[in-house]
């Protein structure tokens, strides 16, 4: 679960750190810096949400909800 915690921890750490990210160059197809690199961590962040989902539900000794089921 503290892994789970860690992995969410990161992208908000990252984005938080704006110093590290406020540029224009490098630029990607015309975009600068930091509008693509804003856009790239939308999808690190749902990868990174994702596997803390699957580690907390691993931890708890189950990995699919089922309808019906008793928890």
């Amino acid at each position: 679960m503290a892994l789970a915690g860690v992995l969410l921890m990161i992208p908000i750490v990252v984005l938080l750190w704006v110093p590290h990210y406020a540029k224009v160059e490098p630029t990607l197809w015309g975009f600068p810096f930091f509008f693509w690199y804003q856009f790239l961590w939308v999808f690190i962040c749902s990868g990174l949400t994702y596997t803390a989902y699957r580690l907390t539900l691993s931890a708890r000794g189950r990995t699919t909800h089922k309808v019906g089921e008793d928890r």
